[in-house]
């Protein structure tokens, strides 16, 4: 995995290599291997970029069908992908993916931006933007190993505005109801062993960051002698949703989330200077702190400390790995600690239901 700056010039973007197949065909005209493919512990499942697909391989994968509300179940399966930078639009399709030699068989995986399918206007009008290109992105897609297994499993009872839609025709797609094994699925879930969970493992950097960063993207949890849960590790329990609470300055925020995808620690702090881009412009920089534990039950709540430097002046800079970039945000329940927080860590992410010692997931670690 290695921390660059690319196509659209950002900040904190973590790569991993990935190469998608049509499933059960393992032939050089089958498949195609993609890099920069961003690593998300803030979502589930992968997304690919038609344009890095290209249209022959992106054609010849099986369209997802078996939407619950769609009569025929024949009608292809489309989402609108909701993160923090944007939406995303485009179908769920079939595939084999592999990452760093494991391997995930005929998952269902959404290719974003075909133009296949017109836009609903209710994805449209999220008020977010479309990042449906490559220098939107960032990134020639997304790899989502966070702790959820499917990316929206309320949408299994319930049609939810702006998620999944099937689609009868290229200018009609209709919200729907989906099953949960015709969701994006996290590929780690997929994984025939080692498939419990991830530790992202980023070095620690030195003041005003550096040029680039390796580190490693490993799957599984007490799995192998490489990825032991140590026993002096901060273990934080995740909702339902996949939140724990931090605490910073006395305001208590409930949805907080350890997001590999988010270049910064996004959070709300008006006593500290923005611009108009709400990036955070401290004169100097400050050093923080802040308490994690989970939303609820008697574990003891974790210091972290972390630091907040003149985002805008680090973003505007050459160097790609950074430990101290913070935005700030209208959306006062929300801390996201994002890339900076994974720097000079070891941080586990362990699935919703999987058994890891004594621990049941979802949980994080550090």
């Amino acid at each position: 995995m290695t921390v660059a700056r690319w196509t659209g010039d950002y900040a904190n973007q973590p790569y991993v290599t990935v190469t998608i197949c049509i499933p059960g065909v393992q032939g050089a005209n089958q498949c195609a291997t993609i890099d920069h493919m961003l690593v998300d512990t803030g979502s589930a499942g992968v997304r690919v970029l038609a344009s890095a697909l290209g249209p022959a391989l992106t054609g010849r994968l099986p369209a997802q069908t078996g939407a619950t509300d769609d009569p025929t179940s024949a009608a292809p399966i489309a989402q609108c992908a909701q993160f923090a930078s944007g939406y995303a639009w485009g179908p769920i399709r079939r595939a084999d993916v592999t990452i760093g030699g494991k391997a995930a068989g005929n998952l269902p995986i959404q290719v974003i931006g075909d133009g296949a399918y017109v836009t609903p206007a209710d994805c449209a009008s999220v008020g977010l933007g479309n990042i449906g290109t490559v220098t939107d992105l960032g990134a020639n897609g997304v790899v989502g190993v966070g702790s959820a297994v499917r990316d929206f499993p309320l949408a299994a009872q319930t049609a939810l505005s702006a998620t999944y839609y099937y689609c009868p025709s290229t200018g009609s797609c209709k919200g729907t109801r989906v099953p949960l094994d015709t969701q994006v699925m996290n590929p780690v879930a997929a994984f025939t062993s080692d498939n419990n969970g991830t530790i992202i493992r980023l070095p620690a950097l030195p003041a005003g960051g550096q040029a680039s960063a390796t580190g490693e993207l490993v799957f599984g949890i007490g799995t192998q002698q490489n990825n032991r849960l140590p026993s002096a590790a901060h273990i934080i329990p995740l909702d339902s949703n996949g939140f724990f609470t931090t605490t910073y300055k006395g305001a208590v925020f409930a949805r907080g989330v350890l997001d590999s995808g988010s270049n910064t620690n996004t959070f709300q702090d008006r006593a500290i200077p923005f611009d108009p881009w709400r990036r955070y412009t401290p004169p100097t920089p400050l050093s923080l702190s802040a308490l994690l534990k989970p939303g609820s039950g008697a574990t003891v709540p974790v210091t972290v400390p972390f630091q907040v430097a003149n985002t805008a002046g680090l973003m505007n800079g050459p160097y790609a790995a950074h430990d101290d970039l913070p935005v700030y945000t209208s959306l006062s329940s929300y801390f996201i600690w994002g890339l900076p927080f994974f720097f000079g860590r070891d941080v586990f992410t362990g699935l919703n239901g999987a058994q890891i010692g004594a621990q049941t997931g979802p949980f994080v670690a550090f």
